[in-house]
């Protein structure tokens, strides 16, 4: 390592890419990256997570205006709400990765600031539905303008930040999103007391202002999120960029001698790409975590204030007492992250949140049968707990698993489109013949997530013996203790 000056990573030039060759060379110092990442993430991170912040609200307040007697209001009745929930799911899948592909040509900093101003609009007008075909209509519109932002948010962080970085800031990422869980339901229990105001149910005004601070947060994305290296201006500002020539470069180069291939961007994702993606077994293994675990628990977030009440509480302070469990997931969750990150524990971290949401719903449906409401709502907020993180850790595993970009963006945009596949069936696990108790939900979510933690614990051994094999056969070689990382294995090696 007497010559890490020059590494001399050089594009191909014979790929259809739309880089000119570029010699990297690290001509900076400590000091300088650690201002430039610091500058970076003081940008980056507080928009995009915002925007997580702002679809959780949206996406989640109809847990909360159930509350409300939106059923009764609206006529429709509990398998019809599930249908809706469904229809919102679907929207979301049939266009997940026509829109991921439709940011890889205009760039984030247009899409997912058109995006925002879309489904805050849609989530505005929701306040107007009234029947079960309004209903329907505007739950399948907002899956389709919502559609790609998630994987849209993690390919644009892949883009900026190196391999390790991202694994990280993908659990930041989704703070905006579980914060978002939490805050919707606190804020419902306030905003829900503006029933008689103007003549409108207490929902009316909780689709309305959400909606509009959804709108609000589009014209953030607008004015200050910077498109790409190539780009970094803003979609509303284009003459101002937010870095200088300097702190591009810096980061740009760190990213590139990361990973080559993130300077081979090509102007659309080509079919070979998909093969990649989509025939490496790996991928597919979390993929069907993702399957796993999101549907129970995008079932039980819609339902947990229902089942608060259904324990004899109010119906408003039921709001916000399941937030309770949401805002204690956050500190859990960093909790998880930094061990995932400080000692590389990808899967022991996955399998060990699996086994916890699991066991929030065996807690659940064993309380089913003691008629104490404290007890019954300390499995709610176990299971609100340990109900979410387990996905982006499983994303963040995910992506140090793909290869290149192109791999990387597609990858994304499948994880979460079977987060929303489960969104499909997670829909239908409480029905109508089956509350208040929902003995055959809870049973149901027990299965679903042990076939999960069984597919993590078989890519975390997978992972286990690949890493013992590739240390044995470098320590063999003597080249176990070099320049790659831990145990002498580069970070892309470790899938």
């Amino acid at each position: 390592m007497s010559e890490p000056k020059s590494l001399g990573l050089v594009a191909d030039a014979t790929q259809a890419i739309d880089v000119e060759p570029l010699t990297r060379t690290v001509d900076w110092t400590a000091e300088e990256e650690r201002k430039a990442k610091r500058k970076l993430d003081f940008i980056i991170m507080p928009i995009l997570t915002l925007g997580f912040f702002c679809l959780q609200l949206d996406r989640g307040n109809m847990a909360n205006a159930i509350t409300d007697n939106f059923m009764e209001d609206v006529g429709i009745d509990q398998d019809q709400f599930n249908v809706g929930q469904q229809m919102l799911s679907l929207g979301i899948v049939l266009t997940e990765i026509p829109s991921n592909m439709i940011l890889y040509r205009v760039g984030p900093g247009k899409w997912l600031t058109l995006q925002l101003f879309l489904f805050g609009i849609v989530s505005t007008f929701q306040s107007f539905q009234r029947g079960y075909g309004p209903f329907i209509a505007t739950r399948f519109l907002l899956g389709i303008t919502e559609s790609g932002f998630i994987p849209g948010g993690l390919w644009t962080l892949s883009t900026w930040y190196t391999r390790s970085e991202t694994a990280k800031r993908v659990m930041v990422f989704y703070f905006g999103n579980q914060i978002g869980q939490a805050s919707a339901k606190l804020l419902a229990y306030g905003i829900l007391h503006m029933r008689g105001v103007g003549g409108q149910p207490g929902w009316f005004w909780l689709f309305t202002l959400m909606g509009i601070f959804t709108i609000g947060g589009g014209f953030v994305f607008g004015f200050f999120l910077p498109d790409s290296f190539r780009n970094p201006r803003s979609t509303f500002l284009p003459s101002v960029s937010w870095f200088t020539e300097r702190e591009l470069h810096i980061l740009q180069t760190r990213v590139l001698l990361d990973d080559p291939m993130k300077g081979k961007k090509k102007k659309s994702i080509g079919w070979d790409a998909f093969v990649r993606a989509y025939t490496n077994w790996r991928i597919w293994l979390h993929f069907l975590i993702t399957l796993c675990n999101n549907g129970p628990q995008r079932a039980f977030d819609t339902y947990a204030p229902s089942l608060v009440t259904g324990f004899g509480f109010g119906s408003l302070v039921s709001n916000a007492m399941a937030a309770v469990g949401l805002f204690l997931q956050v500190p859990v969750s960093f909790a998880f992250s930094w061990v995932s990150d400080r000692f590389n524990r990808r899967g022991e971290t996955v399998v060990l949140g699996l086994f916890c949401h699991l066991l929030g719903y065996i807690f659940n449906r064993i309380f089913t049968d003691i008629n104490l409401r404290g007890v019954r709502y300390f499995g709610v907020v176990w299971t609100q707990t340990f109900g979410t993180f387990s996905h982006p850790l499983n994303i963040a595993w995910m992506s140090l698993t793909c290869d290149d970009s192109e791999q990387r963006a597609l990858a994304m945009a499948g994880v979460i489109m079977n987060a929303n596949i489960a969104g499909i069936y997670g829909a239908q696990i409480f029905r109508q013949d089956d509350r208040p108790l929902y003995r055959r939900g809870f049973t149901v979510a027990i299965v679903v997530l042990a076939v999960g933690l069984s597919l993590a614990l078989v890519r975390w051994l997978s992972e286990h013996y690949r890493r013992r094999a590739k240390a044995k056969h470098l320590g063999a070689s003597g080249n176990g203790q070099d320049s790659k990382g831990e145990e002498g294995i580069a970070p892309a090696e470790l899938k």
